[in-house]
């Protein structure tokens, strides 16, 4: 199986008005995502977080609790384990163009999607509660793909 490599990531979940905000990426557009990031050696998940948003939407984001950990494998052996976290104050980010991105362009497309929308949201399970109206609940719900 080759090297056994663990990958942390931490995502974002943005709301406003009952949209979630979700971004599109240049190797493979057919799906949206949440905004994310890798953490460093070292890094505290939140200060990771941070780090990744200011990066790529240009703005502080402020925390809020955590909401999902999906774990799951990828094709080349790797193992994912992704923290996902409310990220208050979703007005914040409605106008995303107008300021400084230092990695604006590993991204590219930012949307806000309504649940009605058909658009596929990874993962899955995360799509379909937002759908639901349930992406934001009192407990930590884990998803295993």
């Amino acid at each position: 199986m080759g090297d056994k490599k663990l990958i942390i990531k931490v995502r974002a979940i943005i709301l406003h008005e009952g949209k979630l905000l979700a971004v599109r990426h240049p190797h493979d557009t057919s799906f949206a995502a949440l905004p994310s990031g890798k953490l460093e050696w070292g890094e505290d998940v939140k200060e990771c977080l941070t780090r990744e948003i200011i990066e790529e939407l240009g703005v502080r984001p402020e925390i809020g609790k955590l909401l999902y950990i999906n774990n799951y494998t990828q094709s080349d052996g790797k193992q994912y384990i992704e923290f996902f976290f409310e990220v208050k104050s979703g007005t914040d980010y409605l106008n995303l163009s107008k300021l400084h991105r230092s990695h604006a362009h590993e991204i590219a497309e930012i949307v806000w999607v309504n649940p009605t929308d058909d658009m596929r949201i990874f993962p899955t399970e995360l799509g379909e509660d937002f759908k639901a109206g349930k992406v934001i609940s009192d407990e930590v719900r884990y998803i295993k793909v």
